[in-house]
């Protein structure tokens, strides 16, 4: 009997043993890469020395889940002489914290904590780890107590990738825990939601899951706003999905969570977690952080927020000022940066926010697209003598401005739909105005001369609007630092500048307002005042210079009295007087970003003599005429390009690199389209030298190659910097070749091609690159072939890259 009932403890052990070790493993969906890197770097037997080790992201990403099963997983045990793990508390105590350790590994006979834990290690192979490190100094404070013995480890946990940085000062050291994908949170979410002992040993075991989309079509709907709310945050998932394990699996009962969510956050024990993980990391955000993050809350859930925008509201909001010779721009970018360094942000994914309903003290207006209130309405719901920034998603009523919004600062109204020429003539009497937007607004052809009345105007964002001419009123504004125009064009030129149908209607629309419903391409509401702008201040300077290039924008004579000017785009220069646009530029001194269309052989001396002047420029863009000729010889004439040039686009035929390029040695980005460059491999030897450059794009036909065999080639020693590549829509392209040591940080290939232009066996040595982490295509309707060999390549790569699919505008 007593045997017997050792044989069934010992069962007994080993089955909760099991368990544990599926629970845990349970916890780790969609982390099995981290994992296995993890494991990797741990026992990595090329390293003789000390290894510095840091996991840095969000809070409630799962770094502590990760980092403590990698710590007790059996691969480990008996590898390492001495072994401890810490939660760093807050208050941060470094007595204590040295204490724990010094308890942990066993030295409770000796006196002094420092020289316990220090000679404690001494000479034997450890591995520690400290989770939850929140700031540089804490890791100062304690890092002379751990010995340089060979083969140990230090494992970091922290939020912040600056100090995840500090701590292990090599990049291969460093990994930054991600989001999950859509279908490792799905798994994730329906392992919580059916948690019970017999599923997780049957995952575990036999790798048996329940699909619960076929299981509860009905739950469906409700399940992926539930994980859309989570955001691919495990921490979120797990809570959520094993609160709801615990209810009725019905449609309503997930409902009541989805719709009540932020109640259930505030008064549910059970999801009290998110909200600690919350409040902890936006307590731990300085100051000024605070206030950057908060306002996310102007823009409304699931909203991509672009950088420049936020960036430039920030400025106008004076959340930044100068210090120390950097500029607002500068300080507030670096704002941008911190939040995602402290994972309070996430690049390239949609940020949620929310709107107050509250009429006291409201400094932010956003008005959500499915708003469908009148003007009382609108005006009895807050007090427009105070609000500060008024965003627009809705379809634009005459009433959102008001000449009560005395203090408003920032107007942004980018892809307000419904907005015509007339609606803007009021915004001229808001004085305090410093920024505003009307990007993509596709209705809009003229500004008023009000507008010459916005003296404190920093930010006029019309990029993707029609105006192609700015009146002389702008000249007025002589704190604007940002002015972003061009893209789309005006509706009335075509390709063949012919003038459009419609011309007897548009006329007589000026005496006839009735003939405004039967115009093309004037949408919205549009008045006889709209009708008479657009045709004096779009159609007929147009047509007056055929060969203005109709995506850019004609500055008026005068600019030079925008001194604070720092970014201009996208300057025409196209028309007759494209030379005098140009000398009024060269008074421009602050312009750190220039963009000019409209190249060509007349004025390209002038430009060049211009470009040389601006000596602070930092990012170029440059685009020609589209003419036969492009840019063949246009840029030649610049002997002394200005020295900070970080990025430079180049638009239009080439046919040979300006030499000048070649010693760019601060250049970060370079793109170049529809270049036609027939020097290839020379080509590619003069860029691979040039030891800062990150970012690659040749788009559309940039190379045109001679002879049989169509390649690029990467050679040994190329291209020191290189992270990203964009091989867009090459023609005739038969190959691309990675040789061994090229290209030893690139991290991202892109490939965009038509379907038939993509070759077998097109790629060689990718299984080469030390940094690979990804190929991004923009499909995947490719040959079998060619999928089939990108796909064995990357699985022979030992740095585990996958292959994705991204569409074009992601692509960029």
């Amino acid at each position: 009997m007593i045997a017997t009932n050792t044989n069934n403890s010992a069962r007994l052990t080993r089955t909760e043993t099991m368990m544990e070790t599926a629970f845990r493993e349970s916890q780790l969906v969609g982390r099995s890469i981290e994992k296995q890197e993890l494991m990797e770097l741990i026992l990595n037997k090329g390293s003789q020395q000390l290894e510095l080790i840091s996991i840095c992201g969000m809070g409630g990403l799962g770094k502590t889940t990760l980092v403590k099963y990698v710590y007790q997983s059996q691969e480990l045990s008996g590898n390492f002489d001495k072994r401890a793990c810490v939660t760093v508390k807050r208050p941060f105590d470094r007595d204590d914290l040295l204490s724990s350790l010094a308890m942990q590994l066993h030295d409770r006979q000796k006196e002094g904590v420092e020289s316990s834990l220090s000679s404690l290690l001494e000479r034997k192979k450890y591995i520690i780890v400290l989770d939850d490190i929140s700031s540089t100094r804490e890791w100062d404070d304690i890092r002379q107590q751990f010995p340089p013995t060979e083969r140990s480890r230090i494992i970091v946990t922290t939020r912040e990738e600056n100090i995840a940085k500090h701590c292990s000062q090599k990049d291969e050291n460093i990994h930054k825990l991600r989001i999950l994908e859509d279908k490792d949170a799905r798994d994730l979410f329906t392992k919580k939601c059916y948690f019970n002992s017999s599923f997780i040993m049957a995952w575990w075991v036999f790798g048996q899951t329940i699909d619960l989309y076929k299981k509860y079509p009905e739950l469906v709907e409700e399940a992926q706003s539930i994980l859309k709310k989570c955001g691919g945050l495990p921490l979120a998932i797990v809570t959520i999905g094993g609160f709801l394990a615990k209810q009725q699996k019905t449609p309503a009962e997930w409902r009541k969570l989805n719709d009540h969510i932020s109640a259930e956050l505030e008064m549910n024990p059970e999801l009290g977690l998110i909200k600690n993980i919350l409040i902890k990391s936006y307590g731990g955000l300085p100051y000024h952080l605070k206030s950057c993050f908060l306002y996310l809350s102007t823009f409304p859930e699931d909203y991509n927020i672009s950088r420049r925008r936020l960036v430039q509201r920030w400025i106008a909001e004076g959340y930044s000022s100068e210090v120390r010779g950097k500029s607002q721009e500068e300080i507030a970018d670096s704002y941008f940066m911190d939040l995602i360094d402290r994972s309070m942000i996430l690049p390239s994914r949609k940020l949620i926010g929310y709107s107050s309903n509250t009429k006291d003290k409201v400094r932010h207006v956003a008005i959500s697209s499915n708003w469908e209130g009148d003007k009382s309405e609108f005006e009895s719901a807050i007090d427009l003598a105070h609000i500060r920034s008024l965003t627009v998603f809705a379809e634009w009523r005459p009433f959102f401005i008001s000449k009560k919004m005395r203090l408003l600062r920032v107007l942004d109204l980018e892809g307000t739909k419904g907005l015509v020429d007339h609606h803007l003539e009021h915004i001229g009497r808001l004085l305090h105005l410093k920024y505003v937007s009307l990007k993509r607004c596709d209705e809009i052809y003229h500004l008023p001369d009000s507008w010459g009345n916005l003296r404190q105007l920093q930010t006029l964002d019309i990029k993707g609007t029609r105006i192609c001419h700015l009146p002389k009123a702008i000249t007025k504004l002589t704190k604007l630092q940002y002015l972003f125009g061009g893209e789309l064009g005006p509706l009335c030129v075509n390709e063949n500048d012919r003038l459009p149908d419609d011309l007897p209607k548009l006329c007589g629309a000026c005496c006839a307002p009735q003939l405004l419903k039967d115009v093309e391409g004037m949408a919205g509401d549009p008045n006889r005042n709209d009708v008479c702008s657009f045709w004096c201040h779009v159609v007929f300077p147009t047509l007056a210079s055929r060969r203005l290039d109709p995506y850019g924008v004609v500055v008026p004579k005068g600019i030079w009295k925008l001194k604070s000017l720092r970014t201009l785009g996208v300057m025409n220069i196209a028309g007759g007087s494209g030379k005098a646009m140009l000398r009024d530029m060269r008074k421009l001194t602050q312009l750190r970003k220039l963009a000019v269309r409209g190249i060509n052989q007349e004025n390209c001396k002038e430009l060049c003599s211009t470009l040389a002047d601006l000596s602070r420029v930092e990012s170029m863009s440059l685009r020609s005429s589209g003419n036969e000729s492009g840019l063949h010889g246009c840029l030649d004439g610049l002997s002394t390009p200005p020295k900070n040039l970080q990025s430079l686009k180049l638009y239009g035929k080439l046919i040979k690199l300006p030499e000048w390029i070649g010693g760019l040695q601060s250049l970060v980005k370079l793109v170049l389209e529809e270049t036609r460059l027939m020097e290839v491999d020379g080509t590619m030897q003069v860029l691979g030298k040039l030891p800062n450059l990150a970012i690659l794009r040749l788009r559309l036909e940039p190379l045109l190659m001679g002879g049989e065999h169509r390649r690029l080639s990467f050679h040994r020693g190329v291209f020191p910097s290189l992270m990203v590549l964009h091989l867009h829509y090459i023609k005739d392209l038969d190959s691309v070749e990675f040789v061994a040591e090229s290209t030893p940080k690139l991290e991202v290939l892109c490939f965009c091609t038509y379907a038939k232009g993509a070759k077998d066996r097109m790629f060689s040595g990718l299984t080469d690159l030390p940094r690979i982490k990804e190929f991004i295509l923009d499909n995947f309707g490719y040959k079998v072939g060619f999928l089939k060999d990108l796909q064995e390549q990357l699985a022979g790569n030992q740095n585990g890259p996958v292959l994705k699919r991204c569409n074009e505008e992601e692509l960029g």
